[in-house]
């Protein structure tokens, strides 16, 4: 069972890393260095990163080889999500004010309940075009790229890939949320309970594979004007989503589990099984507390 501890902040988050033996102060430094070119290339609240580079202009982008596996789940999501999962609820967040001065301020002339509100976020094929050979994107307009959907799920892969690279088989990698585990010796996970985060609503057994949760209560404002808003948007109507509260999805990598948690808010988990072809393990959790769960769930529920 791993022993050693190490924690940190990350792109706006705690993590932590759990190993047999404590890191190596050059492998520590390479995580930290590894994380902060993630964060310049992905970043929308980075003056001068790649995706801020991006919302200024048009044009064709060249992203590191390894954004391909990153932009080809987004696009699988996307489909099987019929749009409402999209990488292109930047801009909108901004609108509502997620933005880099972190205001949570809607913008004055924003205007929540006109008939026009679906036209904010743009469809992918009217703006931007990936590339998987070149790892290139071009954009026919400015665009507000935010990979928060998957991004944090597949920045943990990249620092657990780190880890196995250096010679360490066993570890749990917890990026607030999203964890991988490698090891002989599954962990049990508690499933926060969205409404109070003293309580679980179940536990779950993770083995060699990854479990990300995702829930609108970690990044929720509102105003007087505009109440209840909150990170996770529908592409399609630009609003938050309100029909589920929380999502477990468990699956092979980081970045699928991430990115699978945040389409169970827009799609049942059966469908989503149907449009990717592939089978996955999740729980959503319903504003009245309810709970659906695939059938083959590996853990216990207490709701």
């Amino acid at each position: 069972m791993p022993k050693a501890e190490l924690t940190f902040e990350a792109i706006g988050a705690p993590w932590q890393i759990e190993t047999p033996d404590a890191l190596s102060e050059s492998l520590v430094d390479a995580i930290h260095t590894r994380i902060d070119q993630y964060d310049a290339t992905y970043s929308r609240f980075r003056d001068g990163s790649l995706v801020s580079r991006i919302a200024a202009g048009q044009g064709t982008w060249q992203f590191p080889s390894d954004a391909a596996p990153l932009f080809a789940l987004y696009r699988r999501l996307y489909d099987a999500t019929g749009g409402t999962l999209t990488p292109l609820v930047g801009r909108r967040l901004e609108l509502l004010g997620y933005d880099r001065n972190y205001t949570l301020l809607p913008a004055d002339e924003l205007d929540l309940g006109t008939a026009n509100r679906g036209t904010v976020i743009p469809r992918w094929d009217d703006v931007m075009h990936w590339d998987e050979a070149s790892a290139t994107l071009t954009t026919s307009e400015p665009v507000v790229i935010d990979v928060g959907a998957a991004g944090k799920g597949y920045l943990v892969d990249i620092i657990a890939g780190m880890l196995l690279d250096a010679g360490i088989e066993e570890y749990i990698v917890d990026g607030s949320g999203d964890l991988v585990h490698r090891g002989d010796e599954p962990v049990r996970v508690g499933l926060e309970h969205p409404f109070d985060p003293s309580l679980a609503i179940g536990v779950y057994e993770l083995s060699n594979g990854a479990l990300c949760a995702s829930a609108p209560g970690r990044r929720a404002w509102g105003t007087a004007l505009h109440p209840g808003l909150h990170h996770i948007l529908d592409g399609i109507s630009g609003e938050p989503t309100t029909k589920v509260a929380a999502t477990w999805a468990a699956a092979s990598t980081g970045l699928v589990a991430d990115g699978l948690a945040t389409a169970l808010f827009f799609t049942p988990g059966a469908e989503l099984e149907a449009g990717l072809e592939a089978h996955f393990q999740y729980v959503r959790m319903f504003p009245n507390s309810a709970v659906e769960h695939s059938p083959d769930f590996r853990g216990e529920l207490f709701t």
